[in-house]
């Protein structure tokens, strides 16, 4: 997938559960609500660790919440935040994204990427 500059596409948005994440690319979460997306790196700040337990399978609680699997810190969908658990007002890293017809692309100025899987589930 494809966008206007050549860019390769993390996803399309309706790959993403509503209310659920994916993995996309190498280490990037992606979070959707609606038709509204956010993406973080995948690595808890409590211990560096991926947070999805197996490979693209997040806890997700009423599209609102992500959860770590392996200590059970809890992040707001729209801005990374932990609001429970042992890194309590932490933030996930933010991956900065833009859609294109309901394509969700890394939006970083150009630069180009290394090419991972793209976006399943």
């Amino acid at each position: 997938m494809n966008d206007s500059t050549g860019d390769n596409a993390l996803c399309a948005l309706d790959d993403v559960p509503d209310g659920g994440g994916i993995e996309a690319a190498s280490a990037v979460l992606v979070l959707r609500r609606g038709d509204d997306a956010w993406a973080y790196r995948n690595v808890c700040p409590h211990f560096s660790i991926p947070l999805n337990y197996e490979p693209n399978t997040f806890w997700a609680y009423g599209g609102e919440l992500v959860m770590c699997a392996h200590h059970s810190a809890m992040f707001r969908f729209e801005d990374g935040v932990c609001i429970d658990g042992p890194c309590l007002g932490a933030r996930l890293t933010p991956v900065p994204i833009r859609m294109e017809d309901r394509k969700i692309f890394i939006n970083d100025g150009g630069e180009k990427h290394e090419e991972g899987r793209t976006c399943s589930h």
